[in-house]
């Protein structure tokens, strides 16, 4: 866990503003913020990501339905997809996609906690706290 995990897991649980989330994204190189979709990507498809949750993905993400990522979102497999969106390079629809993956692991992690972690868990990011 690392300073960059806690605050992706902060924002992907409403512990943290998404405003702040974009300006930190913002502020980071083309290269890093290459690594942040990837990361996001990844976890994302660890939460088990299903195509139904893009419509609720594209919503809270605040994106339209035409804008690059949600179209991509919406068609096709969503673990090839969510790679495709990992992958845009221009800054605006980085920035939508970032917002987009984020909202996606917000929608598939919350689901996974219902289902398997209601109980109790051992995953780290399921005990943050806004507090922390």
């Amino acid at each position: 866990m690392n300073e960059r995990d806690v605050l992706l897991n902060e924002l992907a649980q409403g512990l943290r503003p998404m405003s702040e989330g974009v300006e930190w994204f913002d502020e980071l190189g083309s290269e890093e913020q290459s690594e942040v979709l990837l990361f996001l990507r990844h976890h994302c498809v660890q939460a088990r990501a299903v195509a139904e949750d893009a419509p609720e993905s594209i919503r809270r993400a605040g994106l339209r339905p035409t804008h690059s990522p949600a179209v991509l979102i919406s068609r096709g497999r969503i673990d090839m997809q969510l790679g495709k969106i990992a992958g845009l390079t221009p800054v605006d629809e980085r920035r939508k996609a970032f917002r987009l993956l984020i909202a996606v692991l917000t929608v598939a992690d919350g689901r996974r906690r219902e289902r398997f972690c209601s109980g109790g868990c051992g995953h780290w990011w399921h005990h943050l706290s806004a507090a922390d």
